[in-house]
């Protein structure tokens, strides 16, 4: 791993986060001012540079904001947290604007510091690996078994020039299949035109289509080509075809039939030779049946059908996706892309998404702009999202109180002596409930009227000890074993569970 870069005046910092680190096997480099960092960034080859850079705000040798946004220039992904004695708003919101991972104000606790600068690290390698799968595959559009069996298809086309029909929801990703058909075929040299019948008006679709000779209607100052012409010897893509006018859909079977077709009010027939590609968000069985589409249209169409699955039913592409358009939408913006924590990716990841892929696309540029810090995590998704969160489970498992470890569970309702039944394994919660009082707090206060009845004289030894044990237990599996952040959820320091883990066997 590469090591955490360190810039601060003050050694005895240096010296504290160094060793602290090196605990935790982390490697260090440390330096006392900003022309150290940036001539070790020229000397040094990108591939062995810092995984992290932590640096004072205000040192001597210059600022750590004008570091922050000289190393960004040289390594935009590197996450920066930016430390100072001055906890002002000013300083904050600069270090934010200028791309930094995390503010972190003096004097701060080691071990947060610690696990912040491990999260940080943590989501720097995640990006890394992401990075370069996109890098990769850049064309990928999914790694869902759906998706690879859309790409089958299109590698099966590729040297294909049969018209094919593309079927799935709005926002789902027509287009780009469209584009790649067109990519990978043998017309990839030609121009790809696309166009949505369903978003010109009926009066200017055929002009549009066809083209329209000189004077053919009012306005019709010049010749104009229409898009089959404009996509001879290439791909014309008719995006919601199934909204097509009744009558314009006669002279498509035409032109899809002998390659034939006239300008708007022009008299000489003009060829093009045009591979079409249709896309639809609707049933053309039933439109056929409903007598808006014609059958034999249809059929003309209906050659190769590729369905596209809503994002639903690929869930996870999500965090790939989601990635990938929050660095789209940084770059259009000119800014610093976005990261988003692991919980908001699962949650994301449950979000049904009614627009598809085209939603998500949004909801990244909405992050690009309004996430508060560089980080997203779960409480700055935007508001629909948050409202689905509120009535289904993120991992869709049931509730948390199911899902607590078996080891978790059994360090609250550990044995008793043989004499003393554990009451409240044995008794339901709307039995002993106290009115306000919440079930758990009911059982407790059961198990201790059973040990005070039994005559036991360590009853707060007893107690103390399972509840203990299954916060610490509890906090553990939240945390994946860390002992920081187990400490730092449940509000004591790392010295305390330590000891606690020591005294209660929990090794």
């Amino acid at each position: 791993m590469k090591p955490i870069w360190i810039v601060d005046d003050d050694q005895s910092i240096r010296f504290v986060l160094e060793k602290a680190l090196l605990r935790e096997n982390l490697p260090t480099r440390s330096f006392t001012n900003p022309q150290e960092v940036l001539k070790a960034l020229a000397e040094t080859p990108e591939s062995e540079g810092p995984q992290i850079l932590v640096s004072d705000i205000r040192m001597p040798g210059g600022s750590g904001l004008d570091l922050l946004e000289k190393v960004k220039e040289k390594l935009p992904g590197l996450p920066v947290i930016i430390m100072t004695a001055f906890s002002d708003l000013d300083s904050a919101v600069s270090a934010f604007q200028g791309g930094a991972f995390e503010y972190l104000p003096k004097p701060f606790d080691l071990p947060k510091a610690v696990e912040l600068i491990r999260r940080a690290v943590e989501e720097s390698q995640r990006e890394e690996v992401a990075e370069e799968r996109m890098t990769a595959a850049p064309e990928m559009l999914g790694q869902a078994p759906a998706m690879q069996d859309v790409f089958r298809a299109i590698g099966r086309l590729s040297q294909s020039q049969v018209t094919v029909l593309i079927t799935g929801e709005s926002g789902s990703g027509k287009e780009l299949v469209a584009r790649a058909l067109h990519k990978h075929s043998p017309r990839s040299g030609g121009p790809f035109v696309a166009i949505n019948t369903a978003a010109i008006p009926k009066d200017l679709l055929e002009s549009e289509l066809f083209g329209h000779e000189r004077g053919a209607f009012t306005g019709a100052q010049t010749m104009r080509r229409g898009r089959f012409e404009q996509a001879d010897g290439g791909t014309l893509f008719l995006d919601e075809i199934g909204d097509m006018p009744f009558d314009l859909q006669t002279r498509l079977l035409r032109v899809l039939s002998d390659g034939h077709f006239y300008r708007v009010g022009g008299h000489s027939a003009v060829r093009a030779n045009v591979r079409v590609i249709a896309a639809t968000h609707q049933n053309l069985e039933q439109r056929v049946k409903e007598g808006v589409f014609r059958e034999d249209l249809f059929h003309r169409l209906n050659v190769i059908r590729l369905r596209l699955p809503a994002l639903r039913e690929r869930r996870e592409d999500v965090p790939m996706l989601t990635r990938f358009f929050l660095q789209q939408s940084a770059k259009q913006l000119g800014v610093e892309p976005k990261r988003i924590s692991e919980a908001a990716l699962k949650l994301l990841g449950t979000f049904d998404f009614p627009g598809n892929v085209r939603q998500l696309e949004n909801v990244c540029h909405w992050l690009t702009v309004m996430a508060p810090s560089q980080v997203v995590d779960l409480k700055d998704l935007p508001p629909e999202v948050l409202a689905m969160a509120g009535t289904a489970p993120v991992d869709n498992e049931p509730p948390a109180v199911a899902a607590v470890p078996e080891s978790v569970g059994s360090a609250w309702a550990s044995p008793l002596p043989a004499s003393v039944p554990p009451v409240a394994m044995v008794v339901s919660p709307a039995e002993v409930s106290v009115p306000g009082v919440p079930a758990w707090e009911s059982g407790l206060q059961a198990e201790a009227q059973a040990l005070l009845e039994a005559g036991r004289t360590d009853v707060w030894d007893v107690l103390t000890h399972r509840f203990e044990t299954c916060l610490i237990q509890t906090a553990l599996a939240n945390t994946r074993g860390r002992r920081i952040e187990a400490a730092q959820k449940l509000g004591i320091g790392r010295n305390t569970i330590t000891r606690k883990i020591q005294e209660l066997n929990l090794e």
